[in-house]
């Protein structure tokens, strides 16, 4: 399974691309909206330090603004991933751009219906969101996961399912499990994915011994 990180924040993103630990970005209008002071030149630095997927989402509310607003994100860069909010307009312009070969995320995703209908509009990614209906009803997020999982089995559907609305670690592991293609994660969730109090615990017992054996790495 494959990690995003689900920020606006050109140094957030660059950090954990660094570490080796993303693969793509997911961003959306209350993420710009919390960390950035000039939307247009972050997204130009975030895509000049990513090289895959990069969804961007659009702020229209009508059919032809959305395709618009698409149509200009998409010449951005070869990167970039329009997203778009599943909403019966949103359909539409999806399936508009996608018939144009744009790559589009439909977002909001809350019911096996709406995934259903991303994929017959032949797009990129659909993000169930996990977390808000979790909060909602317990596991309800999971259980989505689930429905989508089997019903895009069932008939070999392509869209891949990127799992958002990641509130703990924990929900990383239940994704995998269910068989998510790609979890797009918060910058403080993932940055905290490797650490575990046994890891530490043995590394620090391998440094003393090794200090105290005397022995050097054959290099």
């Amino acid at each position: 399974m494959q990690l995003f990180i689900d920020s606006a924040d050109p140094i957030e993103i660059e950090n954990a691309y660094r570490l080796g630990l993303i693969s793509g970005v997911t961003t959306n209008p209350s993420l710009a909206a919390k960390s950035s002071q000039d939307y247009p030149k972050d997204i130009e630095k975030i895509l000049r330090l990513i090289h895959g997927p990069v969804s961007i989402e659009t702020v229209a509310t009508t059919y032809e603004g959305m395709v618009a607003e698409g149509t200009a994100l998409s010449r951005l860069n070869k990167h970039v991933v329009v997203k778009i909010p599943c909403v019966s307009e949103g359909f539409m312009a999806a399936k508009k751009l996608s018939s144009h070969n744009i790559a589009v995320n439909m977002t909001l995703c809350f019911t096996l219906n709406q995934a259903l209908l991303a994929a017959n509009a032949g797009v990129l990614f659909v993000s169930p969101f996990l977390g808000r209906l979790n909060e909602i009803e317990r596991n309800s997020g999971f259980e989505l996961l689930k429905k989508i999982k089997q019903a895009y089995s069932n008939y070999n559907i392509k869209t891949k399912i990127l799992a958002a609305s990641i509130r703990q670690a924990e929900d990383i592991e239940t994704a995998a499990l269910i068989g998510a293609d790609i979890c797009t994660v918060p910058y403080n969730i993932l940055i905290g994915l490797s650490a575990h109090p046994l890891t530490k615990k043995g590394l620090d017992k391998f440094l003393t011994d090794w200090k105290g054996s005397g022995l050097s790495l054959p290099v």
